[in-house]
């Protein structure tokens, strides 16, 4: 109670303000007679009736005094009924008695006075008595007012008492309107607040008999009408309850420590009230920022005050709330209290302790009145503690032992206090989990207070009993997570206690097993690996929650014991749990490492001993943490395969997400239970590594020696865990991270926006609401569950400064840094404990690659010397590591060192070739050649320059440098070949970076940088390992360009090079039999045959001993092939792909995988059916003269208009003819190339995107120099006698691929005819005299074909010409093809399925239609020129009588589609029907001459035998060709010498006679 005393007066309005405010509204004066029309009124606080007694309490005004005795307002001239807007301030006294009141005088002004007469005359008097019943009357007035003055002893009555002989204004009405406010700490203006307050008086000072209002109280109607106050104050207005609050408390407390003597007994007043008028809220938070006199928390980490000793935590629990002992009447009490018997005497019945009797009344307290303290239990409890420590403080017992402090009595009722209040929380936890929720936080920091206060063995088994309770209704809860989130709460407060450490007993060590048998826990554990002698039950049970451990250590024991029940993978729905244990471990490990009590090395390392055991729970909880080696994401992003599966399916060295586990246990297997978010599992191994960091290493050390391979193997998983878990990010990450959380208030704020406006309604936002819902619940997004939000630090700004991100990005750096070099210190413990062990060497590889994961991650300078050094050492003491057995690590660190190798940073570049450089020396000195290590490093540099983006060629060469100085300086090698081979090596590797200087040369440019990586490869043709590497650099270029057909190309490949060498080893049946095992994926892949026997050995050492030349490693690859062939739209590809795979994966009886593979063909065949429409299209038809060049897909005049709606779905690559013309390209001079380029391309793109920077002719105009590349506009051949020397040209192309009829039969499909491409078609319009175009009877065409060195698609985008060929058709055959094309569009919009009216009417249209002002002549112009006069020329009567039959197949196929179109059209279109029949028939009538005439070789005789053998013949000849084309057209048989036009020959037309 004292602490409400020093509040002051901001919260509780101590300072005492006692005024009151006046206002004269108006007044009536119509029905007085006489001259009252300039009115006034005087106000007077009177403390009697005699005028002198007016007192001097009315505020003046500015240019006044500061208080005066009256006060007037303004008068209003010339108006009976005036209205009056003054306020008049008064200071009341501190008493007011009956005869105070405030007296109305009302005067008339006269404005032109008479001598003699007076300036104000009264008019009018009235007044009111301030006091009514002992209660100050405030509130509106409407006053009689009197014309005589008031008579003797008036202020005791009201003017509504009519006196005698008084006359009054209009017959003693209201006629004057007033208003007085109080504003009074001293007067509570509150009925209920004042009987109280006065029957609290009249039981003090004992008087009796006294009137309350009207009924007369006596000694024994007191006590009744006492507790009908207290029930009534529930009914007292709710802001003048918390005004008087302090005062309402201090005579309840008065009450309970010195009941009231009434006739000789004691009176019982009921202890505990409702206070149904105080907000909840006024309840005490949860959340350990709850600023108490004793918070300074240990699991704080905002507290900037140190904590002290136990007697200092109580007398700070005094001195923060600066006790005025002579303002407060508690204190005043416990004074008196202090001279109280001893604890052992009995209790006094006068005057009693207020802690004493807080609890004896709260234990035995009745079912109503228990509801009420639990409402407000936080309350009470403190009034308690606060009790108590004035009780210590006062009596002088800080210094008594703990256990002598309270009495028996007092400590019996304080356990059952925290029993039944302990049952309470269990059974309200699933009615009011809010009430449970409070009750719960109340009792654990009542505990807490009372660690200060009681002895501590006490307040520890009333914590075990309440854990008892706990678990107990465990067992039958419906939801036990509730409940186990409670206790969560209780031990997290419990634990914040200041003296937690000293409270779990540190330094004492742990006392040995009372029986000579060993411990439960090590009889169930395995038997040790790497230790002579048994395990040490002693150590044993430190790093186990053990019985010995939870008995020395008790709240920690409690604290990992909820740990551990919240990780138990059987849990459910135990995410926020997860969250809160974590946070708990958390917030203590903070404490204690700000904490400058345990600075020291030595005291921090017995604080870690406390948390021991937490190594054991990370490692057993290892399978369900958060997997951080792992990419986000399950599928590709941004087009591009995951690095991790891309790395283990190419057979990698240590793919980053995979973790090589030792354990014999699935460490790593499919994670059962629920797994734990990123967040809980970041902080759960950051406590992990303070506990490595503090503990002490010979512990460490003899922990390890008794750890079993398994559990040692899943140690050393979890500090790969811990490098992944804080590996840095850099900067950017922050950058990204910010401006995603940019893009959220974005969305935000449009949420707002349409919340503002309306546009969305109540409605939709309840759905996204209920969508966005967290699956356990609303309660991780409630705001204002300080209990759930406490420990997250958050931030409501949308985003942060740059200063704030490199801060961000600075603490990240150094956490990694910690981070790491506690794992390398970690590692060297195992590796001290281990190395004399027979099982070493599984242990020494799992640690070697830890380290290098270490080393290929992101790290400090200063983490890097050490962590170098660490390596180092591995290798010179265990050489056997890397070159005996597995060359996985061998590859893996020459990949890693070659990194460093290339830094900026010259201290890390030392460390790393030194490191390389004795990597060699190791090899060299085992077997006199260091071919291994030799390969390794090739091919790592190999995969280094080709997917390293910021890769220094030149820090490498300095490097490569000094590894060759360390070689010719080695005096201890000088006599052997070494220092030859390592100039050898060097010079390797110099060429390969000059090959990289060639490649950052065309950088910009992607088909020369893919030409240059592709010549790299070629040249390894003899080496299958670095070929493999380029291949996998090649794939992983094209993938990021987009190219994913290509990259499944370089993946088809590498699994064919794997193939060939594994033929060669054995001979399997389920395996491939080298590259022709894949020509159903591509033709190109023979090339990888060309390795000979010798080249392929496996005896040699270093050649095709990667990971990559397995079984394994071609699973890995064809798998690649097939994601690859997916994203590429390749579906058919796939199932190829597939064909090849599913046998190797059916002898190894991998049904896990064969059941993915099963259904990534079913979706793969899936897109197949939903993207065939369209896909039984007519093959492409050359290009008519005049026709400009397009994209392949855009509806031209080759492409039939109804096409639009039957276009496929997926669309493959366009492809470009580019030509380089001119002696500065040197090699590349007069050479063609065909460049694939993305499916929607057209000619102005690529040609814009060859023009624009940066480009080819960027790239070469910064090689040549300004003005000298030039593009050639046109397809026509180039004259290199026309160019000029000097220059540069460029030549572009738009090609169709093209397929001679045989190969028809087979392409099909869409993908048929896009996939394994070698031949393309482009056409050239031209004139004899030059022009490109001209009159029809001029018209020429020239189709030229292409035939490239290799299908397409292949591992590169652009592939040479190797063959070209001519073909020039005269004006006459351009003729037949046009009216060919027109053919098939109609039979194709005629015959389209479902049918397309508009389409159609469209074609016919442009068929039959006039052809006024169209760029193309019509049918009946091109009949005209070509079909009017017969031939001169026999050879041309073929052509001649082709055109004419053509021209008849084009008049049945429009009379064909008038007739569909007449059963497709409205009755609106019927008139537009007639015009196009009226059309065709014009033109039939103009055509029907032309196409009558004879030729004379038509005209010839036949005998009946030469017709018989002429038609057998032609019989064998048409079923030959017609065989397997029934679906073609038409038009297609229109062919010279085809089957068509012998029939034309043999059968006379039906007009020859």
């Amino acid at each position: 109670m004292c602490g409400w005393a020093t509040l002051g007066s901001r919260w509780l309005g101590l300072k005492a303000r006692n005024l009151l405010y006046v206002y004269p509204h108006s007044l009536n004066f119509s029905s007085r007679q006489g001259s009252v029309r300039n009115l006034t009124v005087r106000v007077q606080y009177m403390a009697g009736e005699d005028p002198s007694q007016a007192l001097p309490v009315i505020f003046g005004k500015s240019s006044c005094s500061e208080f005066t005795r009256e006060a007037f307002t303004p008068v209003v001239y010339h108006n009976k009924s005036p209205e009056f807007y003054e306020e008049f301030k008064l200071r009341l006294p501190a008493c007011v008695t009956e005869n105070h009141h405030l007296l109305f005088t009302f005067y008339h002004v006269s404005c032109q006075p008479r001598p003699g007469t007076a300036l104000e005359i009264p008019v009018g008097f009235t007044w009111i008595p301030l006091l009514q019943h002992g209660r100050l009357r405030t509130g509106p007035f409407c006053l009689p007012v009197s014309v005589d003055q008031p008579p003797p002893s008036y202020s005791v009555l009201t003017p509504d008492v009519a006196l005698p002989g008084m006359r009054w204004v209009d017959g003693h009405k209201g006629v004057f309107s007033v208003e007085l406010t109080a504003v009074s700490s001293v007067h509570p203006q509150d009925p209920h607040l004042d009987k109280f307050f006065t029957l609290v008086h009249v039981l003090e000072e004992g008087a009796f008999p006294f009137r309350l209002k009207d009924p007369m109280l006596s000694e024994g109607t007191v006590e009744q009408e006492l507790r009908a106050s207290l029930a009534a104050l529930r009914l007292a207005s709710p802001e003048l309850l918390v005004t008087f609050s302090h005062h309402v408390l201090d005579k309840l407390v008065r009450l309970v420590v010195r009941p009231p003597i009434i006739g000789g007994q004691i009176g019982a007043p009921p202890v505990t009230v409702q206070p149904a008028t105080l907000a909840r809220g006024s309840g005490r938070p949860t959340s350990l920022y709850l600023a108490r006199s004793k918070s300074i928390s240990s699991s704080n980490p905002d507290l900037a005050v140190a904590p002290g000793s136990v007697d200092d935590e109580v007398s700070r629990i005094l001195a923060s709330k600066a006790i005025d002992r002579s303002s407060s009447r508690t204190c005043s009490y416990l004074e008196g209290s202090s001279s109280a018997p001893p604890a052992t005497q009995p209790r006094p019945t006068a005057q009693k302790l207020l802690h004493e009797e807080l609890a004896l009344q709260w234990v035995v307290s009745g079912s109503a009145v228990r509801e009420a303290v639990l409402q407000h239990a936080w309350f009470f409890f403190q009034l308690m503690v606060k009790s108590m420590a004035l009780h210590l403080l006062l009596g002088q017992r800080l210094d008594t032992p703990r256990k002598l402090r309270f009495p028996g009595r007092f400590l019996d009722d304080i356990a059952a206090l925290v029993g039944s209040v302990g049952l309470e929380v269990i059974t309200r936890v699933h009615k009011d989990a809010e009430l449970a929720e409070r009750l719960n936080a109340s009792l654990a920091f009542f505990l807490s207070d009372l660690l200060s206060l009681v002895d501590r063995g006490f307040i520890f088994s009333l914590v075990r009993a309440h854990y008892k309770q706990v678990a107990t209704r465990l067992q039958s809860a419906p939801n036990p997570a509730v409940l186990l989130t409670l206790r969560m709460d209780f031990t997290r407060i419990l634990c914040s206690h200041e003296h937690y450490v000293t409270l779990n007993l540190p330094c004492c060590p742990l006392s040995p097993p009372a029986s000579p048998s060993p411990s439960v826990s090590s009889t169930t554990s395995q038997s040790s690996t790497f230790s002579s002698q048994a395990p040490d039950p002693k150590v044993t049970s430190m790093f186990e929650l053990s019985g010995p451990f939870r008995q020395q250590h008790f709240l920690a024991g409690l604290l990992l014991t909820e740990l551990a029940l919240a990780l138990e993978p059987e849990a459910e729905g135990v995410s926020l749990l997860h969250k809160k244990a974590i946070s708990a471990v958390h917030s203590l490990l903070c404490s204690h490492d700000a904490d400058p009590r345990y600075a020291e090395a030595t005291v921090r390392a017995r604080v870690a001993e406390l948390y021991l055991p937490l190594l054991s729970l990370a490692r057993d909880t290892l399978p369900r943490l958060h997997d951080f080696a792992d990419t986000e994401g399950e599928g590709d992003i941004g087009g591009t395969i995951n690095p991790s599966v891309a790395m283990a399916i190419a057979g990698g060295p240590l793919a980053p997400g995979s973790r090589a586990s030792i354990s014999q246990g699935p460490a790593t297997a499919a994670r059962s239970g629920c797994a734990l978010s990123a967040e809980s599992s970041r902080t759960l191994l950051v406590c992990v590594l303070w506990v490595l960091k503090n503990a002490e290493p010979a512990l460490l050390q003899r922990w390890a020696a008794d750890l079993a391979l398994p559990q040692l193997g899943r140690l050393l998983d979890l500090l790969y865990l811990c490098l992944a878990a804080f590996e840095y990010k850099g900067k950017k990450a922050f950058e990204r991270i910010n401006s995603l959380t940019f893009k959220k208030s974005l969305d935000m704020k449009a949420r707002l926006e349409e919340a503002i406006l309306g546009t969305i309604g109540a409605r939709q936002e309840m759905v996204r609401r209920s969508r966005e819902r967290s699956p356990f619940g609303n309660q991780e997004n409630v705001r204002w569950r300080k209990s759930i939000t406490h420990w997250r630090q958050t931030s409501d700004r949308v985003d942060k400064t740059k200063d704030e991100m490199e801060h961000e990005a600075l603490v990240d750096g150094n956490l990694a840094t910690e981070a790491s070099l506690v794992v390398l210190d970690t590692l060297e413990i195992i590796v001290q404990t281990v190395m004399l062990s027979e099982a070493r060497e599984s242990v020494l590889g799992a640690i070697l690659k830890v380290v290098l994961y270490s080393l290929g991650s992101a790290q400090s300078a200063l983490f890097l010397q050490h962590g170098l050094a660490t390596q180092r050492a591995l290798v010179s003491k265990f050489p056997e590591l890397l070159f005996e057995e597995d060359t996985e690590l061998c590859a893996d660190l020459c990949l890693r060192l070659l990194r460093h190798c290339g830094s900026r940073i010259s201290t890390i570049r030392t460390q790393a070739s030194a490191s390389l450089y004795l990597l060699m020396r190791q090899n060299f000195e085992i077997g006199n050649n260091f071919a291994r290590v030799k390969m390794q490093v090739t091919m790592s540099l190999s995969s280094l320059v080709g997917t390293t983006q910021n890769f220094s060629e030149e820090h490498l060469r300095r490097s490569l440098k000094t590894i060759l100085t360390y070689a010719e300086e080695d005096m201890g090698l000088r006599d052997s070949t070494f220092a030859e081979q390592v100039q050898d090596l060097m010079f390797n590797l110099h060429m390969i970076l000059t090959d990289t200087v060639k490649m950052k040369e065309h950088q910009e440019d992607p088909e020369m940088l893919i030409d240059l990586m592709y010549r790299i490869a070629r040249g390894y043709q003899g080496s299958p390992d670095l070929r493999l590497t380029w291949l996998q650099n090649m794939a992983g270029k094209h993938a990021e360009l987009g190219n994913h057909a290509e990259a499944a190309q370089c993946m088809v490949h590498a699994a064919a090079l794997v193939a060939e060498y594994l033929a060669l080893l054995e001979d399997s049946r389920h395996l491939p039999v080298g590259c022709v095992s894949f020509q159903n994926i591509s033709s190109n892949v023979l090339e990888e045959s060309a390795i000979s026997d010798d080249i392929l050995s496996p005896d040699e050492e270093g050649f095709c001993s990667g990971k990559h030349f397995t079984e394994l490693g071609l699973v890995g690859l064809l798998e690649q092939a097939a994601a690859y062939f997916t994203m590429g739209g390749l579906y058919e590809a796939v199932n190829e792909v597939y064909k090849t795979l599913i046998p190797i994966l059916e002898a190894h009886r991998d049904y896990k995988k064969l059941a993915a593979v099963h259904g990534k063909l079913q979706e793969a065949f899936t897109k197949i059916m939903h993207q065939s429409s369209g896909w039984e299209i007519p093959p492409p038809c050359p290009r008519s003269p005049g026709q400009p060049v397009t994209h392949s897909w855009e509806l031209s005049r080759d492409t039939p208009p109804s096409g639009r709606a039957s276009l496929p779905q997926r669309v493959f690559g366009t492809y470009f003819r580019v030509g380089f013309y001119g002696a500065r390209f040197g090699d590349l001079d007069e050479q063609e190339f065909v460049y694939k380029e993305p499916s929607i391309t057209k000619l102005a793109e690529i040609s814009h995107r060859l023009e624009a920077p940066p480009c080819l002719q960027e790239f070469y105009t910064e090689r040549f120099g300004e003005d000298v590349v030039e593009i050639i506009k046109d397809s026509n051949p180039v004259d290199k006698t026309k160019l000029d020397a000097q220059k540069a040209y460029i030549q572009i192309t738009y090609v169709e691929p093209h397929f001679d009829t045989y190969e028809l039969k087979d392409r099909v499909t869409y993908f048929d005819r896009n996939y394994g491409l070698r031949t393309f078609l482009f056409c050239t319009p031209f004139t004899p005299d030059g022009r490109a175009h001209g009159e029809l009877p001029e018209q020429h065409k020239r189709k030229t074909l292409l035939s490239t060195d290799h299908a397409f698609p292949y591992i590169k985008t652009r592939i040479r010409v190797c063959h070209r060929e001519e073909t020039v058709l005269t004006p006459v055959e351009v003729a037949i093809e046009d009216m060919q094309k027109k053919t098939r569009e109609l039979a194709f919009a005629t015959e389209q399925d479902p049918p397309d009216a508009k389409m159609l009417q469209m074609v016919l249209q442009g068929s039959v239609g006039p052809t006024v002002n169209q760029a193309r002549p019509g049918p009946l112009e091109v009949a005209q020129v070509f079909l009017a006069e017969i031939p001169e020329d026999p050879k041309l009567f073929r052509h001649h009588n082709k055109l004419r039959l053509c021209f008849k197949d084009f008049c049945k196929k429009c009379e064909d589609a008038l007739r569909k179109n007449k059963a497709l059209i409205g009755p609106d279109q019927k008139e537009y029907h007639r015009e196009l029949e009226r059309n065709y028939s014009r033109l039939r009538e103009a055509l029907q001459p032309l196409l009558t005439q004879r030729l004379p070789q038509l005209l010839a005789p036949t005998t009946t035998s030469g017709l018989r053998t002429n038609m057998k013949g032609a019989r064998k000849t048409i079923e030959g060709s017609l065989e397997g084309e029934e679906e073609e057209e038409a038009g297609e048989h229109y062919e010279v010498g085809g089957p068509m036009a012998m029939l034309t020959h043999l059968i006379p037309s039906p007009e020859t006679p």
